[in-house]
């Protein structure tokens, strides 16, 4: 079968496309224009913008000879353009009046377990799923869990591993009794093959479970014991510092921390108590519980690091934006006394000197608050690399004793060099 998959290269899409293929499904990736190719490149993708293609005309020529779709575009956070009422919303029901007019009856909506009021991510979500099953399609609204895997993790699911892995304790919002149902990646893939497989199985709304109902105390505490740290004590933190963390997360930064995840996570994330048994009717479907995914996938040293990683990556990017905010204002306050005394034994003239601190401050204080802002990050960390080799080169050049002393600017600066190829090496936004 012929399956067009929105999404297709994130965390939830990306195991449903290589269980597609596995089965032997032609598949389609429909992604973003700057991830084309990065991450299934035997498999076509084209290009969209959820954001922007909200008309079915936008669909329709997507969709010649596409036998089946499945839609698993979603964002955490909004973002400009990316809202949840057009990303959510306006661009599926788009895909969808299309698939209608192209033929395409099979449809499988990846929607999100939980209530309308933990927040617009799940209420759009829902939303969507109403307006499909007025439509004239064979469509089918599958609605996951927490969704883990054991070979790799991204997003909500990276970040709870590092909070599992963190060293001599592991922090819980309030005592860490919410309850989850979480459900293997794997699993929603097997799951999305069953339903195009099975005909008779549609016009319904099915959860994505898994077969055993856990606190997020004991979920964390098994990701631990598998990643291979050793035991930890707990700390408990307050909900009100949870929430406030969570704001901060939503305005300043980029990652899953936000208000979906914690209010998702602060009322539980469980199905109905007929859900198991519905999966198992519907699609034949029977998840490994969590401990077991564990047992037959060992952990590995790749898996120990990115755990540990997560949370020094960002205080990393955040300490080097504020060390260029900081030059940058000690660039615009130093006097010109000061400048031409620093610069007294350079070939530079006073004036000149003057001129190059007030311009390399400008670009640094300017650098220093895109890089906070998380600003095309990639292009801000390569700008802040190329100049910190200008200085050290320029430095070298105009005052080669400095260069030679032993805490002079080569030596200074080669960590700070390291730290920046470090974060454009792991920095994971294109």
């Amino acid at each position: 079968m012929r399956v067009l998959v929105t999404g297709a290269y994130g965390f939830i899409g990306a195991h449903i496309v290589a269980a597609l293929s596995a089965a032997d499904h032609e598949v389609i990736c429909v992604v973003r224009d700057a991830r084309i190719d990065s991450r299934f490149p035997g498999l076509r993708a084209i290009a969209c913008d959820m954001a922007r293609d909200i008309h079915s005309a936008d669909w329709t020529s997507r969709l010649d000879g596409i036998q089946a779709v499945v839609n698993c575009a979603g964002i955490l956070r909004e973002r400009g353009a990316d809202t949840f009422a057009a990303v959510h919303e306006q661009a599926p029901l788009a895909l969808f009046h299309a698939s209608q007019q192209m033929g395409v009856q099979r449809v499988i909506q990846i929607s999100a377990l939980g209530n309308a009021i933990d927040g617009e991510f799940i209420a759009s979500k829902h939303c969507c799923d109403e307006a499909l099953a007025a439509l004239d399609l064979d469509w089918l609204v599958l609605r996951p869990s927490l969704v883990y895997s054991a070979r790799g993790s991204y997003g909500g699911t990276s970040l709870l591993r590092g909070l599992a892995a963190l060293p001599g304790f592991v922090p819980l919002p309030g005592r860490g009794e919410q309850q989850v149902q979480p459900i293997e990646a794997e699993d929603v893939g097997a799951a999305v093959v069953a339903a195009l497989a099975r005909s008779q199985c549609a016009r319904e709304v099915i959860e994505l479970i898994g077969p055993e109902v856990m606190t997020l105390r004991d979920y964390l505490f098994a990701w631990r014991r598998w990643l291979g740290f050793g035991p930890a004590r707990t700390l408990t933190v307050p909900a009100t510092l949870v929430r406030m963390a969570s704001v901060i997360g939503e305005r300043l930064g980029n990652g899953p921390m936000g208000q979906t995840m914690t209010r998702m996570l602060e009322r539980g994330n469980v199905g109905a108590p007929d859900a198991a048994m519905r999966l198992h009717q519907s699609l034949g479907l029977t998840p490994r519980p969590l401990l077991r995914a564990l047992d037959e996938t060992p952990s590995h040293v790749q898996d120990r690091w990115h755990a540990r990683l997560y949370f020094w990556l960002p205080a990393l990017r955040v300490l080097i934006a504020l060390l260029w905010v900081g030059s940058g204002v000690v660039g615009w306050l130093a006097s010109r006394t000061a400048v031409m005394a620093l610069a007294a034994d350079t070939p530079l003239s006073a004036n000149a000197s003057f001129m190059l601190a007030r311009l390399t401050g400008t670009a640094d204080l300017l650098l220093g608050v895109l890089c906070l802002s998380r600003w095309r990050p990639r292009l801000v960390l390569t700008l802040m690399l190329l100049m910190l080799l200008g200085y050290t080169l320029g430095i070298g050049i105009l005052w080669p004793a400095h260069w030679l002393d032993p805490f002079g600017g080569l030596l200074k600066n080669l960590p700070l060099i390291a730290a920046l190829a470090i974060l454009l090496a792991t920095d994971e936004r294109r």
